[in-house]
Order: structure tokens, then sequence, then C-alpha cells
């Protein structure tokens, strides 16, 4: 019996060494990065603000618009980086990232957009062990120190985004273009001089689909052209080609709304604008 109470309180004092051995290996990870914040602080002359949790913030910009509650949508852009300047993570020209603010990961993030109006900026230094912790986050190496700047915008709908990514596209690629009543823009090469389009016409079209990067998603030659009933494609299309003639040739630029939104389709980010060359090889009534 004696023996059985010896074992059990070695076992018991195994378990109390491993734990207190983990927290302090935890609280070392702390005052590491504790080290490491307030060096690059004051390197930085960065009038910093600690929150209770254990990171750092300064507000860059208070930005002019509403106060950003937890159930709201939020579109926000994020710059990634470590204490030494290496981008870890940065925003793709002319997109927009799109959360409930309740939802934005690290928990940091979200406490230190919560400081800002919509429109504000604001420079987050997160400690390794409120970021990704041992394990890392993609190009974000175990146990890292992030410094992010969080720049939020003005929109509360998608179509503000959209409308906004479009013409800041528009005026960094020098494009001629009008903006229709339904928020599309576009311009017209060639107007052409056959058969009128109507909603139900077979159209066949050649035709560059791609995103604000430039990227091409989707494209059909004049010698493989795609051949469809206008009604069957994407709003953006019937509104613009609607009435339009047989040889028409035209660059539109339409938002995600008119294109494929919020649907899951191969491909296609979520939300994309979308930049289309078109050109009409024949329309069938």
């Amino acid at each position: 019996m004696h023996k059985n109470i010896t074992k059990y309180i070695y076992a018991l004092l195994g378990v109390i060494l491993i734990f207190s051995s983990c927290k302090k290996e935890y609280e070392s990870i702390k005052d590491i990065d504790e080290a490491k914040i307030q060096a690059y602080i004051k390197s930085n002359n960065i009038p910093a603000v600690k929150d209770p949790s254990g990171f750092y913030y300064q507000i860059l910009d208070p930005g002019t618009g509403g106060v950003m509650l937890n159930k709201d949508s939020v579109f926000y852009n994020v710059t990634v980086k470590s204490l030494n300047g290496e981008v870890y993570y940065s925003p793709a020209a002319f997109s927009t990232s799109k959360d409930y603010l309740g939802y934005i990961l690290p928990d940091a993030y979200r406490i230190a957009m919560s400081a800002v109006n919509r429109g504000g900026k604001v420079r987050v230094i997160v400690p390794s062990y409120l970021a990704y912790g041992k394990n890392g986050n993609g190009p974000v190496p175990s146990n890292e120190v992030i410094v992010s700047e969080i720049t939020t915008y003005a929109e509360t709908k998608q179509w503000q985004s959209d409308d906004r990514l479009i013409r800041e596209f528009i005026a960094a690629k020098g494009i001629t273009a009008t903006k229709s009543p339904d928020g599309i823009y576009y311009n017209i090469s060639d107007p052409g001089t056959g058969t009128e389009i109507s909603k139900f016409s077979t159209i066949k079209v050649k035709y560059d689909g791609r995103f604000l990067s430039g990227t091409s998603f989707d494209q059909k030659t004049a010698d493989a052209p795609l051949e469809i009933i206008l009604n069957d494609t994407v709003l953006g299309w019937q509104k613009m080609l609607l009435g339009k003639k047989k040889g028409v040739k035209m660059r539109i630029i339409i938002p995600s709304d008119l294109g494929y939104g919020g649907r899951q389709v191969t491909g296609i980010p979520l939300h994309s604008c979308l930049d289309f060359d078109i050109e009409i090889i024949d329309v069938t009534n």
C-alpha cells in the first residue's frame, strides 16, 4: 500500500513538473516577444498603444466613416511583415478583402480595427503567441512577431467597393471609359453594322475575360467563338450587348454583382470585377 502511494506521489510530481515547464516556456516566449517589440518600437520611434491582451497598435488614420461593429461587413486590406521588414502577405492589385468584423483573425486585427472608423488605417504589432504561434501560417514562420498595416475602406456595400476598384484600375491603366447607369464601364471601338441583338439572339462571340489583376481567366477566338443565347450570359453582357449590332467591338469592365457575384464558380474568386474585350462575330434571331 505504502509503495502504491509513493508511486502516486512521484507521478503527481511529474505531472506538476511538466505543466510548470510548459508554463515557464510560455512565459519565456511572451518575454522574448515583448523584448523584440519594445526594441522595434524604440528603434522606429512608434507611438504605439498596448492593448491589455498584449499586442500593440498605432492609429495611422482615424477614418471619417462610421464605426465598425462585429456584426458589420467591412472592406479592408492587410500587409503583413516581419520586424525586419520581410513581406509575408500583401494584397493583390485592385482587390479588397471583405468579411464580418467579428470573424476577422487574429483577434488583434479585429480589436485594432474597432479603434478606427471606416476609411481608417491602423498598424498592429502582434506577438507570436497572439498571432500564429508555434505552427506559423503559410510564409509566416514559427514563433514570429508580425507587423501588420490594415487599411479599411469607407464602403458598406459590395457595389461601392467594386466601383472604387474599377475607377482605380481605369485611372492606373489610362483607360478611356464611360460609366453606364448600371455601373458598367465601357468603351466601344467599333459599333458594328449588322443584325441587332435581342434578348433571345444567338450570338457568336470572340472575347478575352480578365481579372483586374490582368490575369486572363477565359477566352475564345474568332476561329472557335462562344455560341450562346444572350439571355444565358452574365448580366453585365446582357445589359451591354442588348441592342448592339453584329460586328460591335467593345471593352466592358463589370462590377461583381453583374458578373458571378458571390457564386462559387471554378476559377473565379468571389466578388470579382471582370474586364472583357468583346467582338460579336455573328447574330442569329
